[in-house]
């Protein structure tokens, strides 16, 4: 695990100090609670389509001709199954 070193002072030390004693842990946990809170990756709660499509409506859309589609092949039936 990497080190990092945080100098505080004055009222945001007092903060954390506080927070740390409301939760019952030391400062450097309550700190290292606070970023990964923070900075944790938020999962999207759409899907990729979805986000891709609002991103196409901020530039005004996009019209794509689709190709026409046919109905789907039935499976071949075995003939020599008597």
């Amino acid at each position: 695990m990497n080190a990092l070193t945080i100098t505080l002072e004055g009222p945001i030390k007092f903060r954390l100090q506080e927070q740390a004693a409301i939760h019952g842990c030391t400062a450097e946990e309550e700190a290292k609670s606070i970023l990964e809170k923070f900075l944790a990756p938020e999962p999207h709660p759409q899907g990729i389509g979805t986000r891709i499509h609002q991103l196409f409506q901020k530039i005004g859309g996009v019209e794509l001709d689709l190709p026409s589609r046919s109905l789907p092949r039935l499976p071949q039936q075995d003939s020599d199954a008597s």
